[in-house]
Parts: structure tokens; sequence; C-alpha cells
């Protein structure tokens, strides 16, 4: 488990939490959860339904106060304020909108609240239907606006009191896969222009990898992994981390030494791993790390070192790649998954029932404990 902690705030940090623990009576949501923001970062809490998430961002927005630990932002200990005593912009999933208030009051009601003029927030309000681009939509109400657009009018609203810290409640979810895409890179392209601390909470891995600055990969109440997008995916710390963010072969073996596993009758070199000779482990490669050999640029290692030959027993045509399923009975009766680009399969002229050879590359063989035994 990735853990940081920490009692004082360091040069940079904005928002600090420091052994964070939920419990709600014997279930414990959050299990003594340290972790450190920096200004203007974008930062996503990712993980599966349950694994403590929502739960961390409603204790930092007061919603839940926390069993124990501290939260504190900027300077300031906010650990037991109400959320209105706290400095955030919220976006949730449903929208929330006001039904019965137009585009423009459900951006101005924060700013009324804080008993502005009506020319300063007529001004706040503008400017903010430009900023999400809107500017014609100000007169509609919620059921006259589009779901990707409602979403942008509760960023805008969020956004109108110019607050320290934005959090984010899986906002794009409800929204199609074309809209989703589409709004997730006009919201980081907007956060990165407006330099605003950001948190958000997702469960889709591609929705983190796109937009954060660093993920935090959480599971049944603590946090696996903090990273960037690429040292998750190419780094995992542990099995659930290389499981759950994109594909990953995984294969039943036992150690053969710190470098080196047998999975059924062969041996491959593999990542150093630091487990006892013999035990049971599980390796781990990502479909698009298996190698085809035996053509153009992937001629040049042809060494036997985890090299073996294995048939196609299926192919699944996505678009830009293929996905064949690989067997060899020396595997033991694992099948491996890997990615050819079309113009290895054209040059391989690999087909159902095909043989090929690939090699595993040692640096991308992960080991790692089986499920459950940490």
């Amino acid at each position: 488990m990735t853990e940081q902690t920490g009692a004082d705030a360091k040069p940079g940090v904005y928002l600090q939490i420091d052994r964070l623990t939920k419990k709600f009576g014997d279930f414990v949501a959050l299990d003594s959860v340290s972790l450190e923001v920096y200004e203007g970062e974008f930062i996503c809490f990712l993980g599966p339904s349950g694994c403590g998430k929502t739960t961390l961002l409603r204790a930092i927005a007061g919603l839940d106060i926390q069993t124990s630990g501290t939260v504190r932002q900027g300077d300031v200990d906010i650990s037991a304020l109400p959320p209105f005593e706290r400095d955030f912009g919220i976006v949730f999933q449903s929208y929330a909108l006001f039904p019965n208030l137009t585009a423009e009051r459900n951006i101005a009601f924060g700013l009324e609240n804080q008993k502005l003029d009506k020319s300063a927030i007529a001004k706040r309000v503008t400017e903010l239907l430009e900023l999400v681009g809107l500017p014609d939509q100000g007169p509609k109400y919620p059921a006259q606006l589009s779901g990707g657009q409602q979403q942008r009018i509760a960023l805008a609203r969020a956004l109108a009191t110019s607050p320290g810290l934005l959090l984010l409640d899986e906002p794009l979810s409800a929204l199609d896969a074309k809209v989703r895409g589409h709004l997730r890179h006009e919201m980081k392209t907007l956060q990165r222009r407006l330099g605003v601390t950001t948190v958000m909470v997702t469960h889709d891995q591609e929705e983190a990898l796109t937009m954060a600055d660093r993920i935090v990969v959480m599971n049944q109440g603590v946090i696996e992994q903090v990273g960037t997008p690429t040292e998750i995916y190419r780094e995992p710390d542990t099995l659930f981390v290389a499981d759950f963010i994109g594909a990953m072969n995984q294969v039943k073996g036992r150690v053969n030494g710190d470098n080196s596993v047998s999975i059924g009758e062969l041996s491959f070199k593999s990542r150093s791993h630091g487990l006892s000779r013999e035990a049971p482990v599980v390796a781990a490669i990502r479909p698009e790390d298996i190698v085809p050999q035996g053509i153009g640029d992937y001629s040049s290692d042809e060494s036997a070192d985890n090299s073996l030959e294995v048939e196609i027993e299926d192919m699944e045509f996505l678009g830009s790649f293929w996905r064949v399923s690989l067997k060899n009975s020396a595997l033991g009766g694992a099948n491996l998954i890997a990615d050819l680009s079309i113009n290895a399969t054209r040059r391989l002229e690999a087909d159902t029932g095909s043989t090929i050879r690939v090699k595993l590359p040692a640096d991308r063989l992960w080991i790692f404990p089986p499920a459950g035994s940490a």
C-alpha cells in the first residue's frame, strides 16, 4: 500500500489528509487514509464500487465527517467545519441543478448568497457562461438543456464563487460515450487554464488516465497506489492495481529465483520481485507487451530467453489492432492474450490455427503474490 503522511503542511501542498478513518457502524469505509494534493493539481480517486472513494470526497467536503483523522486545506484545519464554511465547489453525477431556476439563476445562486450586487453577479454569470461554452443558454431551464449542457452549467455554478478546491463526484458518468469523451477534454483544459486544485471521483479508468495529473487507486477503504497515469499503468505496485487498470494477462506460476518464474513446464526471466523460491505467484503481462518475433522491426532480438511458439486459438478485430488468444500446452493450460498491430498481423500472416513465435520481455513480466495472500 502506498501512503503519504505528514503532520505539517509542506510547500506546494494545498490539501492534506492525515490518517482519515470513517466507520459506519462496524463497517470501515476508510482505513487510516493519508494523502497530499498539491496546489493546482488535478487528482482522481479511482476504484471499484464500495472502495471508499466517494466517502473520501464527502469527508473532504464535510458532507460525511470522518470518525478520526484530519483534513487541512491550505493552512487551515477544516476537519470539523460544516460544508458551508469550507472553500470548495462541487459537481455531482446527477447535476443537482434547481429545475425551477434558469441556467443563469443556477449559476448565480452561490453569488446571491454572498450578497453581491446585481451588476457584479450578472457580469460573473456572463463570464462563466462564456467559459463553459454556453453563452446563449442562460435563459433556458435545465429541462431544456441536454445532459452535457446541464453538466457544464453545474460546473459553472461550482466555479462561480472562485473556490480554492473543486470536487467532482463522477461528473460524466450519466453522459453517453461521445459526449463524455468531448467534455472530459474540455474540463481538463478548463482546469489547467484556471489552475484550480481539483479532486475527481471516478470508476472509469480511461477517464482517470486521460484527465488526472495523479491517480489515487483505492480498494476496500485504503490507498493501493498513488502515481501519475503512466506510473499507475506501467509500474503497478500490486496485483489489484495491475488488474484494475487496463487489460492484463494473469497466469499462475511458481518462483524459481528473484528474477525467474515457472509457468507450467516453462521458465521465464521476470522483473525482480523478492518472493521466496517455490512460492505460488501470479505472473502478469499486458497484451501489448507480448512481442511477435520474426518480422521486420521485431527480428533484432531472436534470443531464446522468454521466447516461445504459440498457436493462435482465436482472433478479435478491434479496429486499430487484433486481440489474439494464444496457447501452448507447456503453459499448463493457461492462454495468453496479445494485441497485435494490423501491420504485424498481416506480415505474420496470422490466422486462427496458425503458429507464431512471441517473446515475453522480462522487464514487462510482473510477479505478484496471489490475491488475498498479502
